[in-house]
């Protein structure tokens, strides 16, 4: 495992920082939405949007259109971020209740896919990171949809991930009934198939 770069390390708790290319991935791989900062005209954006990884890169598309994807692959530096809600830790403080997440943060500059095998790779990777076993099932986007889709891939070099799952302790008081520690964190009850449902 390299060490962190300046920009990726964690600097509060960093006990909880995770630098190993397996645990980012495993964040970046189980996360179904992403959210990309990049400065456009003087002016920080960060917008929500599809992601898939494929390897060390990570593949974004959308219409050539976008502002987005425009500052992108003109070689910007982009920040993008992924975070899984795994539950709340409802304490007996307010102060002291949480949540229960892992992150991950990739830093570099993305470029443009102008390859079309590679463009093909990337939108099967997009679909399946969506539902798995859909890319087999639908019908393949054709030369018209591929030139109005534009895909930027960014090197994925530059990572780190973090996340809290230990209970964290309410203050502690000289009598009452707040000398007690944080309950267990409840499901957050986001659940859905990661496979198509058949009608």
């Amino acid at each position: 495992m390299s060490p962190p770069r300046p920009a990726t390390r964690v600097r509060r708790h960093p006990e909880r920082g995770r630098y190993d290319r397996q645990t980012v991935d495993r964040v970046l791989d189980e996360g179904l939405i992403c959210h990309l900062g990049f400065v456009a005209g003087g002016r920080p954006f960060v917008i929500p949007t599809i992601h898939a990884r494929v390897g060390d890169l990570v593949y974004i598309h959308g219409s050539p259109a976008s502002r987005m994807l425009g500052t992108l692959k003109d070689g910007v530096d982009v920040c993008l971020t992924v975070t899984i809600l795994d539950g709340l830790v409802l304490a007996r403080s307010a102060f002291s209740s949480s949540m229960n997440y892992r992150s991950a943060v990739v830093l570099g500059r993305a470029s443009e896919v102008t390859d079309d095998a590679e463009k093909e790779r990337a939108f099967a990777a997009i679909v399946e990171h969506v539902a798995r076993g859909r890319w087999a099932d639908c019908r393949w986007p054709t030369p018209k949809e591929a030139a109005a889709t534009t895909i930027v891939r960014l090197p994925g070099s530059t990572r780190s991930a973090t996340g809290a799952s230990a209970f964290r302790r309410t203050a502690t008081y000289s009598s009452g009934p707040w000398r007690r520690a944080a309950r267990p964190a409840p499901p957050t009850g986001i659940r859905w198939p990661r496979r198509p449902l058949r009608s």
